[in-house]
């Protein structure tokens, strides 16, 4: 049943994006693999709903029914969070995330509906064997002492569970310090593809793969003849020259030069600009008139000979090079050329190094504006602002986390995990919200008091918990397996994410609960023992 509706909304994705005419590529492909993992929560929690009802003595489809009245809430709540955190990708700047987070968002939306409508119909009527009655004194689902275990350690040990919780995250969160925002794009393709290793032997053998390219306007219809413009262009690129990793620079004023020593016997001493106007206009003029055709200078200069293209080559950078170098020419040029000449470097390669810089701040605006869209779902799904309040922190923590390890461990964050915080956002408000939601229930209309409460919860949805939590992190883990490091690194990231999603709500949680019980319980005992007091000194003072 649950590949069913794994496969069916899997299928619904990817039919949507056929049907919205969307391109599949290096992002948007991994979009199936997250759905079919995301689509198995769901029905995972209906289903052992369904069997802890029938392990109680409930008959199949009675055990359906309370399964659905009580899991519609946190799987609509849960899946709706889901579908924020993946549509808040839209904040991205590049459209292949877009692509991505808009197919899971549908994917997921249609896996709620066939976990709620499908699964449930189809588990009616489907022929099985019958389950054993109720087991007296167990109450968890699994027939294992695993989750009974886990909630008496808890229960026990809350204190420094929650201490010890605390140090943990704010040792890893030390670790976001070290994060450098950078990236490195033919370094995302692995060796085994061909595109990797003619890059890499490029760099080798040859050149930088990597260039920022200038349009330097003369401020004139024909300047580029102009001795004073043609110096300063020299200049600039003599400049360049001399900076840290650059290999070669292309530039127009080379052609000059070396027609000036054609034009004087070859003699080396004449290998400069030419010194007046004319002479250089007419040593151009002679050169374009002598090239063969398809290789005139119309890749170097315009069409009115007001501006000519310097091409800046550089070898092993990374994007955050990339822009400090072009910043240092850009100041080199607003320092030295005149206004007209002021120009920004441009090309393939700076496009991609400013695009995962924006990228990367946009998906902090889009990450701060799911977590305040989710946090009042939560408050209102929970009907408590405290609870919503309190879960904010077991739901934000495992990012912060998992960053701070990954700071720790590689030290970069580019385009692929900038992100991950939207995309897990959502994802990792699931056991929490169910956790809670068992919580909530005993509290209110089992009337149990927290220590039950906790204990209740795992033992109806710590199976489910787990067992969703090893599905995510398999489902994850493939992606690793991907020769595009950016997917890869997406996967790896998640799957630590998730996990210490599910060790926040096996141990802080629970304990953050029955702290902050235990606090206003030792406030209300205190509060009754000063009106207690105060009565008595009322009784006495009546009494005299």
């Amino acid at each position: 049943g649950i590949l069913l509706v794994i496969l069916m909304s899997m299928l619904t994705g990817l039919g949507a994006a056929g049907w919205m005419q969307l391109q599949m590529n290096t992002a948007s492909a991994v979009a199936p693999t997250i759905i079919l993992t995301l689509a198995i929560a769901d029905s995972v929690h209906i289903l052992v709903a369904m069997f802890h009802k029938m392990h109680e003595g409930k008959r199949r489809a009675d055990a359906i029914a309370i399964s659905i009245q009580q899991n519609l809430q946190p799987i609509l709540v849960t899946s709706l969070t889901t579908v924020i955190g993946f549509l808040t990708m839209n904040f991205s700047d590049a459209p292949p995330f877009r692509d991505l987070g808009n197919i899971v968002a549908i994917g997921i939306t249609a896996a709620f509906f066939y976990s709620v409508l499908f699964l449930p119909a189809m588990m009616s009527v489907l022929p099985g064997r019958d389950i054993s009655k109720a087991v007296p004194g167990r109450e968890c689902v699994c027939e294992c002492c695993s989750c009974q275990g886990v909630a008496n350690f808890v229960i026990r040990h809350y204190r420094g569970l929650f201490l010890g919780s605390l140090v943990v995250v704010l040792v890893l969160a030390a670790g976001v310090l070290r994060i450098e925002l950078n990236d490195d794009m033919i370094g995302y393709i692995g060796e085994r593809y061909e595109v990797r290793r003619a890059s890499d032997f490029l760099e080798r053998e040859l050149t930088g793969g990597d260039t920022i390219e200038y349009s330097l306007s003369s401020g004139e219809s024909g300047g580029i003849s102009s001795p004073d413009y043609l110096a300063k262009i020299d200049e600039f690129a003599q400049w360049y020259r001399k900076q840290k990793k650059v290999v070669h620079v292309d530039v127009f004023t080379d052609i000059m030069k070396r027609l000036n020593q054609n034009m004087h016997g070859d003699d080396p001493d004449w290998y400069r600009i030419p010194e007046r106007r004319d002479l250089a206009a007419q040593y151009l003029l002679l050169y374009e008139m002598s090239l063969p055709y398809g290789l005139d200078l119309n890749n170097q200069i315009d069409i009115d000979k007001s501006a000519t293209r310097m091409i800046v080559t550089i070898e092993d950078t990374t994007t955050r090079e990339q822009r400090d170098i072009a910043r240092r020419g850009r100041q080199w040029l607003e320092v030295n050329a005149p206004e007209h000449m002021h120009s920004e470097g441009s090309g393939l390669t700076m496009m991609w190094a400013y695009l995962s810089q924006r990228n990367i701040n946009s998906m902090l605006v889009a990450s701060f504006s799911a977590l305040i869209v989710i946090s009042f779902i939560l408050i209102f799904a929970l009907r408590s602002v405290k609870l919503g309040v309190i879960s904010l922190v077991p739901n934000l923590a495992p990012a912060i986390m998992a960053f701070g390890l990954w700071g720790l461990l590689v030290g970069r964050v580019g385009l692929g995990l900038s992100v991950i915080v939207s995309m897990t956002l959502g994802i990792v408000v699931d056991d929490t919200v169910h956790f809670l939601t068992k919580y909530l229930h005993a509290r209110r209309e089992l009337g149990m008091n927290s220590a039950a409460a906790v204990r209740h919860s795992f033992n109806t949805v710590g199976t489910a918990m787990w067992v969703t939590t090893v599905a995510l992190v398999a489902g994850f883990l493939v992606l690793v397996f991907s020769g595009f490091r950016m997917n890869a690194e997406m996967g790896l990231v998640s799957a630590i994410t998730i996990s210490f999603a599910l060790a926040m709500d096996f141990l802080f949680l629970p304990a953050l609960l029955l702290g902050a019980e235990a606090q206003k319980s030792g406030k209300q005992r205190q509060k009754n023992a000063v009106g207690v007091g105060a009565a008595t000194t009322d009784s006495g003072l009546g009494t005299g």
